[in-house]
């Protein structure tokens, strides 16, 4: 089976690994979050990985910057909503730190990656 050139990057692995992370900690959120944290905190950690995909199918290394710069925003989006989650009790002191310590790690993966690009 063939390898995409994004599958190799250990930014997108960190990423994926954070998805996994964030579905089985959501799974703990009240139902009633179900259409509202929950799935916001889903769709933006989906987007963290999905836009480095796309990024590097992009041809030039200007349009991969400009995915991997919304990938970087959207990875501060999940970090609003951990603080949130934690705020509500939704999520421990424990599970708030490991969480955002590894979304911080992804956002500097990014950063240096996005240097790489525009250099």
């Amino acid at each position: 089976m063939y390898k995409f050139y994004f599958e190799k990057l250990e930014v997108w692995q960190n990423a994926r690994t954070l998805v996994k992370d964030v579905y089985i900690i959501t799974n703990k959120f009240p139902e009633e979050e179900k259409f509202g944290l929950t799935s916001q905190i889903r769709r933006a950690v989906l987007n963290i990985a999905a836009n480095i995909a796309e990024g590097f199918s992009r041809k030039t290394d200007k349009d991969k910057a400009r995915f991997i710069t919304i990938s970087f925003s959207t990875s501060v989006e999940v970090i609003n909503f951990l603080i949130l989650s934690f705020d509500l009790d939704f999520i421990n002191e424990k599970e708030y730190i490991e969480l955002r310590e590894k979304t911080e790690h992804i956002t500097n993966q990014l950063n240096s990656l996005h240097r790489k690009l525009v250099a």
